[in-house]
């Protein structure tokens, strides 16, 4: 008796690639006519482009009257990301290991809390925040915002962090401490490798939300030398002597670039916080 083969993978799925292929094309296409409108000239009423033209990046070798130069903001963009990253995988990847292995007073309500506080939308707090830093002197500096960027994450971290540890034997660390291994080294060299695709996750995250984010750095750090990305974008639209719509799309996909890149590599970490980031 001849056994049937089983279809492929991949033609069992071809149907969903095919809709979903057909529902992405009308985006597919803005992003092309994006781009094609800030390398061309064109009439106000015309389809079609008339010729070529880098003017509308001038950005890049020039600075506009009144605006912050587009390399500093670049900057200030990624030291901005970088750090607020930084500060939460550390205290994250910390206290994401205490809640999951640790016997802590009152765990349950820390983590209840951890989730509350995640719930609060930062505009709710934005009163409070500019009035705290401009008490501490930290206001219209990269620092306070970047303080306050890396607190409003720290609690989905700690929780997803905790979610990662939860799948760790513990065979593992036991291990390690029988064979005299002191917990922090335990923790180090054995546990922290068996959640490296929750830090990747939770870092490129961390770092696509800090580069995205608009609210906090528009509030508490709008002057030209701390200005981010998303604020230099948004100038654009608040310039009405000087307005130039070529231009704002054009710094719009100097903006957008970065992002495309970054997940386009590393999106399979990224797809890991839904996967494994959730038990409690």
């Amino acid at each position: 008796m001849v056994e049937r083969s089983q279809p492929s993978a991949n033609y069992r799925s071809w149907p969903v690639i095919s809709a979903l292929t057909i529902v992405s094309l009308p985006l597919l296409l803005m992003y092309v006519y994006l781009f094609l409108d800030t390398v061309t000239v064109k009439q106000a009423d015309a389809l079609l482009p008339s010729g070529f033209t880098l003017q509308h990046w001038r950005f890049l070798w020039q600075t506009a009257e009144g605006k912050a130069n587009i390399w500093q903001v670049t900057a200030n963009t990624l030291l901005f990301s970088a750090c607020t990253t930084s500060l939460v995988l550390i205290v994250s990847s910390m206290a994401g290991y205490v809640l999951s292995r640790l016997n802590v007073p009152a765990r349950g309500f820390f983590l209840a809390g951890v989730m509350v506080l995640h719930a609060f939308p930062s505009v709710t707090l934005i009163i409070a925040i500019f009035i705290v830093l401009q008490m501490i002197g930290l206001y219209n500096s990269l620092i306070g915002v970047i303080l306050v960027k890396a607190a409003i994450d720290l609690p989905l971290g700690i929780w997803l962090m905790k979610g990662f540890y939860d799948t760790v034997p513990w065979e593992i660390e036991m291990a390690g401490v029988v064979d005299g291994a002191s917990r922090f080294r335990v923790w180090r060299s054995l546990v922290l490798p068996q959640v490296q695709p929750g830090i990747m996750a939770l870092g490129l995250f961390s770092f696509l939300s800090g580069w995205g984010e608009f609210i906090l750095p528009q509030v508490l750090a709008p002057g030209n030398q701390v200005q981010v990305l998303s604020v230099y974008l948004a100038a654009f639209l608040a310039d009405d002597n000087n307005y130039d719509f070529y231009m704002f799309k054009a710094v719009g996909v100097f903006y957008l670039v970065p992002v495309l890149l970054v997940y386009a590599l590393f999106n399979k970490y990224l797809m890991n916080i839904y996967g494994s980031g959730s038990k409690g």
